[in-house]
């Protein structure tokens, strides 16, 4: 059977809102699709982010227009798909415009229906005159002067509810452990004693786990379920110009912090760190703005930032405050925001970001010393490591035993990620209910605990008071003036359990211990990350690592007792670093962040960035990392740095949509409604020069926006009433109604103003990128990407549009 292409008769402009939708199907001939020979299936395709064609995740939205094909034997005629302009098609169909086209492509056919971020100034002539007027008023110079201002406020408000969520977090886990610890200590079975019953100290610890964790689960389950994770995937996302829905709300940081405590409270393998940074984007994007949708309240400040671009660079010093705040690590905050978020970035955004980390750093030193009662002001981080006695040195004889580690590591991340993402992917398909997901947490909650006390029930491992690492020992079956090493690394939150492993002094634990430790906590950890709670992968991660590395050390010190080089809080630091890297595949920024937490010295960097280096490549062999292997899992249309391989050598005729649905320059106010109304793209090239309503053969003269036009519609920007709104009509206008623009729903039909004309010469921007059709792809995507582009039109020779580029038609599926 031939492939057939559907032209749609959208409407005529004396049409009206009731008439349906004409379907005429036609043979043609088959269409070469992208990266896969011709089908002989109905084609289908993806919606191209907002882009001005018909794709199979957006049928749905035409649904009750499209009937079934109708079977034709006459001959087919020839289209031209190139430029657009369905060539002798139209002559068929007598003033179809505009024409969708249902073309058959497999570049992220199966992809969510993901919207794009408007990083692109739109640089109209109301943006202009705002410019020029400016410019006379010398608000640039204030303008920049807020804008640091805005960062410093984004640095102290990040700190003061990082030290909100640590000091709830300690207070609680205080509580919790002690009664755990006095429990424990009045149920071990004496001779002399009876009613003593360890399965009482159990049930207590089962139940101050399931309580808090399945309050938090259901809170992020029934709530907000964005906050989810970490919530590091989700902000990379959007710094790449993903629109994430409800990501840097106020209630998502509310129910963010929340889930956060009561997660490491329950006890899950977890940490507060990677939330951190969701919360700092919250703030960065609450803040630049002057407002809060959620609230409905404006304050009138800061409405020359209500834009994605301006709003962009501000989540990104957000993210990196939260980092600082998370590890006391300013330098590493801004390397982590710049190698793992960041995909715009400038020399004067480097600058402000880290300013941002500094002022966070420098508000939880001295709200958290202050708490503590220090008066040094030298409590650093959420995640504080503590200070190693002697210096860290190394011969070089071990840089050979660094990269085994970073290899093991390297291998230990891959298998992680790639279980990690089978059991979430397990989630998805056979845990589909909101109920089950909170059932879930809770079960494994439980198995966690259930596990600890089984390690702590049957190893015996004992030791003198004088070394306890934790300020809850427990006794158990051990004898006077010792503690249970096994209790103590259960009986604490996980930063303090990475802390100990440290820093304990030799012969702090048994082998069996540690090796029992690592794999019970590897497990719970693959687990764990994934569930509908509010936690982060780090200091799980780092926990795993310093086990299996002071292990590693320990064992070659049974079997080589003469290696006095082998310091176990050495190698633990290793571990730590090369479980991370094959996780995380990090280098550079975590290197920086696991000096600045342990206080290290410059000489040991170059030990940590072997390890680091050789787990990221071993790790990379197999998989990407979690962060990334996240956003490949949920379908996002993030853009790599590189175009993929299956682009090269193509040109852009190759990979464009078309043809494209056009709106003239003066247009029908009816005609817009209409088209509004029929799809949903995000972006339509404004054409002129048009006979007759040949849209598509127009010259481009620019591009406008849907929720431009949404605007235009609301307020009734029409030429016949022009002398009433261009006197209060400036950017402002559109600033107002941003982030959440209206729908098209919200316009009422036009039913009175049928006859009424749009003029989009003020409205459009005049200056869209445009490439020609022989243009190389990798050329191509290097433009929209360093851009940051939403639309990219690619016009003919004569400057007519051939079609149109968006996000999805780089991403290869």
């Amino acid at each position: 059977m031939d492939d057939k292409r559907t032209l749609i008769r959208l409407d005529d402009e004396t049409s009206e809102d009731e008439d349906p939708v004409v379907p005429i199907s036609i043979p043609a001939k088959p269409i070469e699709t992208f990266g896969e020979n011709r089908s002989e299936e109905m084609p289908t395709t993806s919606s191209a982010n907002g882009a001005a064609h018909i794709s199979g995740n957006n049928q749905n939205l035409l649904a009750d227009d499209l009937p079934s094909l109708l079977e034709h034997n006459g001959p087919p005629p020839p289209v031209n798909t190139i430029n657009g302009s369905a060539g002798n098609a139209r002559n068929h169909i007598n003033d179809s415009e505009p024409i969708f086209h249902l073309r058959s492509r497999t570049a992220a056919a199966s992809t969510p229906n993901y919207e794009s971020l408007d990083y692109e100034v739109c640089e109209n002539t109301l943006f202009q005159e705002e410019q020029r007027r400016r410019l006379r008023e010398r608000f640039s110079l204030r303008k920049d002067v807020i804008r640091w201002i805005i960062f410093i406020q984004i640095g102290i408000i990040t700190a003061l509810i990082a030290c909100t969520i640590d000091i709830i977090i300690e207070e609680l886990s205080e509580l919790k452990y002690n009664f755990l610890k006095e429990s424990v200590a009045d149920n071990v079975p004496l001779s002399d004693a009876t009613g003593r019953d360890l399965v009482i100290p159990f049930l207590y610890w089962i139940l101050l786990s399931i309580l808090p964790v399945a309050f938090g689960a259901a809170m992020v389950t029934y709530i907000e379920p964005i906050t989810a994770g970490s919530g590091i995937p989700q902000v990379k996302s959007y710094l790449n110009g993903v629109k994430i829905p409800r990501i840097v709300r106020i209630k998502t940081l509310a129910v963010k912090a929340i889930g956060v405590i009561t997660s490491v409270v329950g006890g899950l393998a977890g940490g507060k760190e990677g939330p951190m940074i969701h919360a700092g984007a919250v703030v960065a994007a609450g803040i630049s703005q002057g407002k809060s949708t959620t609230f409905v309240k404006d304050f009138r400040v800061f409405k020359a930032f209500r834009d994605d671009h301006e709003k962009r660079d501000f989540v990104l010093g957000g993210g990196a405050a939260g980092v600082s705040a998370a590890f006391g690590a300013p330098i590493g905050g801004m390397l982590f925001s710049l190698e793992e978020a960041a995909s715009f970035w400038n020399q004067n955004l480097i600058w402000r970001t880290l300013v941002a980390s500094i002022i966070s750093v420098f508000t939880l030193n001295i709200v958290l010393s202050a708490y503590h009662g220090l008066n040094d002001f030298t409590f650093t981080g959420l995640f504080n490591l503590g200070k190693f006695d002697q210096p860290l040195k190394f011969d070089y004889f071990e840089l050979p035993i660094f990269m085994i580690l970073g290899v093991t590591g390297g291998l230990l991340g891959a298998a992680w990620n790639s279980l990690n993402t089978k059991i979430n992917n397990f989630r998805k398909r056979f845990i589909p209910w909101k109920f089950a997901k909170v059932i879930e947490a809770v079960v494994v909650a439980m198995l966690g605990v259930t596990l600890a006390c089984l390690m702590i029930y049957f190893i015996n491992d004992c030791r003198p008071l004088g070394n306890d690492p934790t300020i809850h020992p427990v006794q158990l079956f051990c004898e006077d003036n010792e503690y249970n090493a096994v209790a103590a690394l259960w009986f604490q939150t996980p930063e303090a359990t990475v802390r100990s492993l440290f820093h304990d002094p030799p012969g702090s634990h048994k082998i069996l211990t540690l090796a029992m430790f690592t794999v019970v906590y590897y497990v719970l950890s693959c687990a764990t990350f994934g569930l509908n709670v509010s936690l982060g992968v780090f200091i799980p991660t780092a926990l795993v690592g310093a086990a299996w590395g002071r292990l590693l050390a320990m064992v070659t010190f049974y079997l080589f007792p003469e290696a006095e080089f082998l310091h176990p809080g050495k190698y633990a630091l290793i571990g730590a670093a090369a479980n991370l890297g094959g996780v995380l595949r990090m280098t550079i920024s975590l290197s920086v962040i696991l000096m600045e937490t342990t206080g290290i010295e410059s000489s040991f960097f170059f030990p940590l960035i072997i390890a680091l280096i050789s787990a990221k490549w071993v790790g990379d062999y197999f998989n990407e990392g979690i962060y990334d292997t996240q956003i490949q899992v949920n379908h996002v249309p993030m853009l790599p740095w590189e175009p993929l391989p299956q682009y090269k050598g193509l040109t852009a005729k190759e990979i464009l949509s078309s043809p494209v649905v056009c709106i003239k320059l003066r247009d029908s106010a009816h005609y817009i409604y209409k088209v509004l109304k029929k799809c949903d793209h995000n972006g339509f090239p404004v054409v002129d020069n048009v006979i007759g309503d040949r849209r598509s053969e127009g010259r481009v003269c620019g591009i406008i926006l849907r929720s431009q036009l949404i605007v235009i519609l609301l307020k009734s920007l029409y030429v016949e009433n022009k002398r009433f709104w261009l006197p209060e009509t400036s950017i402002q206008t559109f600033r107002d109604v941003y982030p959440r623009y209206p729908s098209i729903k919200s316009v009422r039909k036009l039913d009175d103003k049928i006859n009424y004309t749009v003029d989009l010469a003020m409205f459009m921007n005049p200056s869209p990128v445009r490439v020609n059709p022989h243009d190389s792809v990798p050329r191509i995507f290097q433009i929209f990407r360093a851009l940051g582009l939403r639309h990219l039109l690619v016009i003919n020779n004569e400057n007519r549009i051939a079609g149109i580029i968006t996000r999805r038609d780089f991403i290869y599926k």
